[in-house]
Formats: structure tokens, sequence, C-alpha cells
């Protein structure tokens, strides 16, 4: 089992920039993919990429490709969202989660998660 905390959300104006973070104890982090989803009011939980367990793979939504970037430190248990270019339609509750199963492209498959953080973008 692992536990997942994010931090690094708030507030930023449209063309902002926030850089998110998940910190993760219990077992051994690089056994897990990771994902970074996100949750708009009313909307369903959407995956907005995922990073393989080396972390030399990458998938993104199209909506946040080439704005956002995901990577991990597995020394330090940690993995990132990078958010550029925010816009207003990117605030959302944003997620971290893992999995030991299956791929960083599929948004199925995630067993943990962290209690999210708020990311705010105004116009």
């Amino acid at each position: 089992q692992v536990q997942l905390v994010e931090s690094g959300g708030g507030l930023v104006q449209a063309g902002g920039s926030l850089r998110l973070s998940c910190a993760a104890s219990g077992r051994t982090f690089s056994n897990y993919v990771m994902g970074w989803f996100r949750q708009a009011p009313g909307n369903e939980r959407d995956l907005v990429g995922g990073i393989s367990r080396s972390g030399g793979s990458q998938y993104y939504a199209d909506s946040v490709k080439g704005r956002f970037t995901i990577s991990r430190d597995n020394a330090k248990n940690t993995v990132y969202l990078q958010m550029n270019s925010l816009k207003p339609e990117d605030t959302a509750v944003y997620y971290c989660a893992a999995k030991t199963i299956g791929g960083y492209v599929s948004r199925i498959g995630y067993d943990y998660w962290g209690q999210g953080t708020q990311v705010t973008v105004s116009s």
C-alpha cells in the first residue's frame, strides 16, 4: 500500500504557472505507475497524464499537451506536475494516483489516491 499527499495548489492568473508535488510513502515508489487527474465541479475525474515507473515515458491528455509536464524522482518518492500557460478551464481539484498493474496511458486501474489539491486559474 502507498499513501499519497499532494501539495502546491493555489490561485494563479491565466498564463501563469504552478508546480504540484505528490509525495508517496509506504511501498517501493518505483513499483508504481503514477498519474495526475483533475476534477472540476459537475465533471468527471479526468486523466491529465501518466508517467512510467522509471519516469522515461509520459502520456498527456490533448487538453494539456505542450503546457503540462509530468516528472518523478524515485529517490525522493515524489511525482510532479509542472503546469505552464494555465487557463481558466484548468481550474479543478488535482489528484495524484498510483497503480501497480497497467500502463501509464490508461486511466483505469489506479488503486491509490491522494486527497487532492485545488488549482484555481483566474481570467
